[in-house]
């Protein structure tokens, strides 16, 4: 098994390139639909945020209120420490679940948004980059996601730079490019994670 961590910064398309790797034949797990799965209603995951938060954080019908918690995380680095110490073990360790249940010779993406901040490269055999310019991102969230322009730069500067997520890349995938030269490098780079999985280490 090829256990690769995928990341990019918000807005940079990492999500496409997750869809496009899954056509080519990855297994993927997603951190962030982990990190919903672990705070829905009932779970130990939701009361420690409402312990840590308070009722103001959950919607009218007992479930988090996403856009409520992240307006007051991401204007905090504390606040965002806090959240992040309450829900990543509980991602990891479902993540782990997940990757143990997959087949021997699978290539296994965990598109992971926070790889870098949190220092996870160590973690997989190797690490992918998507990577845009920062003008790009902006346009994307600000355009395609509706997200008001403040909050789109506030959840940008919570994130590591560029030049962070680049230095720990082992493959960066440039999506500042049209979508058909976007699915041709993903195909080139499923060709080397496909070998390397097949490789004796």
């Amino acid at each position: 098994m090829l256990s690769v961590g995928l990341t990019g910064g918000i807005g940079a398309g990492k999500s496409e390139v997750s869809r496009l790797l899954v056509e080519c034949g990855a297994v993927l797990i997603d951190a962030d639909r982990i990190a919903r799965e672990v705070v829905e209603p009932g779970t130990p995951g939701l009361a420690a945020v409402v312990a840590a938060f308070g009722d103001e954080v959950l919607a009218a019908d007992g479930s988090l209120d996403r856009p409520k918690l992240g307006s007051i995380v991401f204007a905090d680095q504390e606040k965002l420490a806090v959240l992040n110490s309450i829900v990543h073990p509980l991602v990891r360790d479902r993540s782990r679940e997940l990757e143990e249940a997959t087949a021997a010779d699978a290539v296994v993406v965990h598109d992971v948004p926070l790889l870098t901040e949190n220092g996870l490269a160590p973690l997989y055999d190797l690490v992918i980059v998507v990577d845009a310019d920062p003008a790009t991102q902006l346009d994307r969230l600000v355009r395609l996601r509706g997200m008001p322009e403040q909050d789109a730069r506030a959840r940008m500067a919570a994130q590591a730079t560029r030049e962070q997520r680049r230095a720990i890349a082992d493959i960066v995938i440039d999506n500042d490019v049209p979508l058909e030269d976007l699915r041709r490098r993903v195909k080139e780079v499923w060709a080397e994670l496909a070998r390397r999985a097949q490789t004796p280490r």
